[in-house]
């Protein structure tokens, strides 16, 4: 768990808030972040239920690409609470050798699962 999770919550932010047409409002006590329209595309938990870590909560295509994600790194991503069987995958946010551009890029491919075929049609991200 970050020991403080204003530094990893303003990445997440920066990240999220960079796509076109997107917003952030609490959602169940914690930053969610959403496209127009109001489908959401990412979720950023701390300590969430006292579970000891600090993650974002993206979509992903379905099961499947969950899967896969987990099998490929366990000690990044995990099945979220809630979540997780509807296909959404967490990303720990408290390694040593944080990847910000990953976590970026999963945010920005999640947002664009999200997003109405218009703005993708405008040009994205």
């Amino acid at each position: 768990m970050s020991p403080d999770p204003e530094i990893p919550l303003a990445k997440v932010r920066d990240a999220a808030l960079a796509l076109p047409s997107t917003t952030e409002k609490p959602s169940h006590g914690s930053p969610g972040f959403f496209v127009e329209g109001g489908a959401a595309f990412a979720y950023f938990w701390h300590d969430h239920h006292g579970d000891g870590e600090t993650v974002a909560i993206v979509k992903t295509t379905g099961l499947d690409e969950q899967q896969m994600l987990i099998e490929g790194d366990p000690a990044f991503y995990y099945a979220p609470p809630y979540l997780g069987p509807s296909g959404w995958v967490a990303m720990r946010l408290d390694g040593e050798d944080m990847d910000w551009d990953r976590v970026a890029d999963r945010i920005a491919i999640s947002g664009e699962l999200a997003a109405p075929r218009r703005l993708l049609e405008a040009g994205g991200r």
